[in-house]
This record gives structure tokens, C-alpha cells and sequence, in this order.
């Protein structure tokens, strides 16, 4: 896969987000890389942008885990290629 099919697919599965989602997402991302877990990292996001608030439950926190762990990779891949 060479970069631009990489950029296409992550397109793809984050999808369009408004300004406001985005700041949640780095928000959340911010948390998880201070060592907190999924659902302290989503409640700390939730008082911060109430408006943007998700609701995570046992049948879906699995699925936002690996929303974010593939947001974490993204951004860690974008920061090594920029260096």
C-alpha cells in the first residue's frame, strides 16, 4: 500500500469530522497516552466537551478502544513522517 492509498483508507474509516469532534478526539488521545484507560479517557473527554459526549457501554467500548488505538497509530505514523 503506498501513501496515498494509506491517506484514502484512513479517510475512510475515521470519516468526516467537524472541529469540535476533532477536539474531542485529540482529548481522548491525550488521556490514553497518559496511561488512562479507554473509559476514564472518554469520561475526562465527556466533562471537557459535553456536547461532543459519547456513550460507550459493554457492547460497544470495544469498538471505541480500537477507534482510538487506530487514531494513536495514525498520529504516530503522521509524526514520524514529518520528521
Amino acid at each position: 500500500m503506498d501513501f496515498e492509498q494509506y491517506l484514502s483508507r484512513t479517510n475512510e474509516i475515521v470519516g468526516e469530522r467537524t472541529r469540535e469532534e476533532e477536539k474531542y478526539d485529540k482529548e481522548v488521545m491525550r488521556w490514553l497516552r497518559k496511561g488512562k484507560s479507554i473509559q476514564k479517557a472518554i469520561k475526562k473527554a465527556n466533562q471537557k466537551y459535553p456536547k461532543e459526549a459519547l456513550a460507550v457501554s459493554a457492547e460497544n467500548i470495544d469498538d471505541v478502544a480500537a477507534h482510538y488505538d487506530y487514531l494513536l497509530q495514525h498520529e504516530a505514523i503522521f509524526r514520524k513522517i514529518s520528521h
